[in-house]
């Protein structure tokens, strides 16, 4: 099957295809498309004038390598393709499978006629250890699962009918999730299904064989609670008294633990609180986002959607798939939803909201941090209204035209 090209990541990793001193390292949840983007890189190669044979792609969750857990058979399994002339492209998928896996990868990128591609389901791969490890230097692609234009893009790419009532198809979009597979499944019942075994499947591989947990019941306490809040300010002391209170014997340490397994396992990330007068990280209260919306409804039987923190989750993802940095902003007592960081270290001002046509009060809520704002970089308010305000200079634009033509911030 011909495959949805994902042009928003591969143009992050194409100026480095042919580079043997740099390893290139995908990361993401599960099944959020890092092997499909791999072969999307290999199928590039080929369309280049690569030849197959200077190919190797080794999927270490696939029956046939299954097996392969120490440094000393990954290297084995390498050595055994026949070497071709040239460059020979490197594809190692779900790496963190073979413990010490650093000294082979830094053993081929060495000999310099290697170019090397790695993936990874959870943070260690992002760590300051790897950093330490992997001796030559690294670029790091972070892979999300759907964004709402890639959602639109992917359907048509499959001949899938897309209705032209945006709204319509962003509600689908926050129901059925983004996880790419689910695109070719029928119905919201399939899609339910095969989201459940990706859930159950990144707490059985990334969890509990990696993480000790000695309390369960805690555990899924503080997940539960932590899914069912996502886009809420959120405090580790307050969470840990409010579960101390309903009889859970568990420590702040354990609470921040917990949280901690969420994030490596990229079902969570978080987002840090910003002043945005001292341009300084406040430390304590912070945000948490669902790396797909399917992880809470999965967790839910209700399919009602509470817009709010629904759509700051869609912009939160949106905006990172573009590589903005991304945290929550306050001015004195008023906090802005979003503010954007670009790698230039530029800025942009972001309000999320449902509609600001419910009465004028509504208006002011969503219009005045940005109005507080004092510098003159962008500011931006997404709604899913049509009709536009014109207000202090500051863009109101509809967050579904504005997401599918690809808009940058």
């Amino acid at each position: 099957m011909q495959l949805f090209r994902r042009e928003n990541y591969l143009k992050k990793v194409r100026g480095f295809y042919h580079a043997t001193d740099i390893i290139k390292v995908i990361t993401g949840v599960r099944r959020c498309g890092k092997s499909s983007l791999m072969q999307m890189i290999a199928e590039e190669l080929w369309e280049g004038g690569v030849k197959k044979e200077q190919i190797v792609f080794l999927n270490l969750d696939k029956r046939r390598y299954r097996k392969i857990k120490t440094a000393d058979q990954l290297d084995e399994v390498i050595a055994s393709f026949p070497k071709s002339t040239g460059i020979t492209y490197l594809f190692i998928d779900e790496i963190q499978n073979v413990k010490g896996f650093e000294e082979v990868i830094n053993a081929y990128r060495e000999e310099g006629d290697y170019s090397i591609f790695i993936t990874g389901s959870n943070s260690y791969l992002l760590s300051g250890e790897l950093a330490t490890k992997l001796t030559g230097r690294y670029v790091e692609t972070e892979l999300f699962p759907l964004t709402f234009d890639e959602y639109l893009e992917m359907k048509a790419f499959y001949g899938q009918s897309v209705d032209a009532n945006l709204s319509i198809e962003l509600n689908r979009f926050i129901l059925e999730g983004g996880f790419p597979r689910t695109i070719l499944l029928d119905n919201l019942a399939d899609k339910r299904s095969y989201t459940e075994s990706v859930v159950n499947e990144i707490f059985e591989k990334d969890i509990r064989k990696r993480v000790k947990i000695k309390d369960k019941e805690a555990f899924e306490a503080v997940r539960h609670f932590i899914i069912n809040n996502f886009g809420a300010t959120t405090s580790i002391s307050s969470l840990q008294e409010a579960l101390v209170k309903n009889g859970l014997n568990i420590t702040r340490a354990t609470v921040s633990k917990y949280i901690s397994v969420l994030v490596n396992a990229k079902i969570l990330y978080e987002c840090d609180r910003f002043d945005m007068k001292s341009k300084r990280a406040l430390k304590g209260e912070k945000k948490y986002y669902l790396s797909d919306l399917s992880f809470y409804f999965c967790d839910n039987t209700d399919n009602r959607i509470n817009y709010g923190p629904v759509l700051e989750n869609v912009s939160f993802f949106y905006a990172r798939s573009r590589g903005y940095s991304v945290s929550v902003g306050r001015i004195g007592t008023l906090e802005c939803d979003f503010i954007l960081r670009n790698r230039d270290a530029d800025y942009a001002y972001l309000q999320v909201a449902y509609t600001i046509a419910q009465s004028k009060e509504t208006e002011d809520r969503e219009y005045r941090p940005l109005e507080k704002v004092g510098d003159n970089y962008p500011k931006y308010l997404l709604t899913t209204d049509y009709l536009l305000q014109k207000r202090s200079g500051i863009r109101h634009v509809n967050l579904m035209d504005f997401m599918k033509a690809g808009s940058e911030f």
